[in-house]
């Protein structure tokens, strides 16, 4: 009678939450069709170098260049991107990073491109069109990803276990809910399993009150490669990359219309020689992570800070805590957080966790984020798994 009573009352939920993601489907293509953003093509004559310029070449190309249409700081996955982006638009383009391409941040992931089945929730619970819309693109560009890198990423089947019997139509519409936000680039439509096969698939799971499991597919790749890849693929487009090249100061100019003074380069030092030189450039672009209040505090010391830095902290546990194929996920951890379990590199990535920290070039966990998750990797767990 509770089961019955529960999908009733999740069927209901379920109808409304489909006719909001239609309404939300539709509304967003209406504001891409009739909205005032422009889509700015890619040249189509932007010659591909055969042989990438040894690490020589592109520093000597930026002290030589006289003036680069864009300089890039932050060598992360933002920063390349932006690279390769202007680079194959046929603009000069320049990409410094102070220590190795993907050092930072862009490494350090939970190697997912997902669109985010918790910002589905929000969206539809909150009629938060942005959510959505998040969501959505999110999506687009994990398709893109897989298509374009497939030697680095690959889809990803994910178990979400289920131990209440209402759970299961109420995460199976969820789930379902992103598959159809997905559409067409919906990597494989998601399912339910039954307790034994469940066990079968995913045999570390706690047995005890199991109900059976939903699992749906998401992308996983390998962060660090993939951010390199973009990275060489902007120096064969011509963009001018170097590592170890640390930006030490802005340049600034006075602007003849305005007659303020603007940013028009940087100063820069090839931190494996220790040599300085000005690279200049009509336009700089700040991709430093949690690092960006330090560079906008190089063109205004006094303004205030916008990033909040925070912590994501994951730990890598032996490989025999997950199948070879299979990740698993808890969506509501007891804080309200999620926590994903995933095969990686012959090891399991558990993580992650969200919380205030300072800006630092090497992060260390706390004892108390170790304990969080391990604690909540041990819900799911059988007993006799240590």
């Amino acid at each position: 009678m509770a089961f019955r009573k529960a999908v009733k009352g999740t069927a209901l939920i379920g109808g409304g939450a489909i006719a909001t993601v239609f309404g939300l489907s539709q509304f967003s293509q209406y504001r891409n069709k009739h909205g005032a953003l422009v889509q700015v093509q890619a040249a189509e004559d932007v010659p591909v170098k055969n042989h990438l310029p040894s690490r020589e070449q592109q520093i000597l190309a930026l002290q030589t260049v006289g003036e680069f249409d864009v300089i890039v700081i932050g060598g992360g996955a933002t920063g390349c991107g932006c690279a390769l982006d202007a680079a194959t638009r046929g603009l000069k383009t320049a990409l410094l990073e102070r220590y190795d391409f993907s050092s930072g941040t862009s490494s350090r992931s939970t190697k997912l491109i997902h669109g985010g089945v918790r910002y589905l929730q929000k969206a539809i619970m909150k009629l938060d069109f942005e959510q959505y819309r998040m969501v959505k693109e999110a999506l687009e560009e994990r398709a893109h990803l897989l298509q374009s890198a497939p030697h680095l990423s690959a889809p990803l089947p994910i178990m979400l276990p289920i131990y209440k019997w209402w759970q299961l139509p109420y995460y199976w519409i969820g789930i379902k809910l992103y598959d159809l936000v997905a559409g067409s680039q919906c990597l494989k439509s998601s399912y339910v399993l039954t307790k034994a096969r469940a066990l079968e698939l995913f045999p570390m799971l706690r047995k005890d009150k199991l109900v059976g499991a939903i699992v749906y597919y998401d992308g996983q790749h390998n962060d660090a490669r993939m951010n390199l890849a973009i990275a060489l693929t902007a120096a064969r487009y011509g963009a001018a990359t170097a590592n170890y090249a640390e930006v030490c100061h802005l340049l600034k100019s006075t602007d003849p219309a305005s007659g303020r003074p603007r940013v028009c380069g940087v100063r820069c030092r090839d931190v494996l020689t220790g040599k300085e030189f000005d690279v200049r450039a009509k336009c700089v672009i700040n991709a430093t992570g949690p690092f960006t209040d330090s560079v906008r505090k190089m063109d205004d010391e006094e303004v205030p800070n916008i990033c909040q830095p925070s912590a994501g902290v994951h730990i890598v546990m032996p490989g025999y805590y997950s199948p070879d194929n299979m990740g698993l996920l808890d969506p509501a951890t007891s804080d309200g957080r999620v926590i994903f379990f995933l095969p990686w590199e012959k090891m399991t990535i558990a993580g992650t966790t969200d919380s205030p920290t300072d800006v630092t070039s090497h992060p260390i966990p706390t004892e108390e984020d170790i304990n969080f998750i391990l604690s909540e990797v041990r819900n799911y767990l059988g007993a006799d798994v240590e």
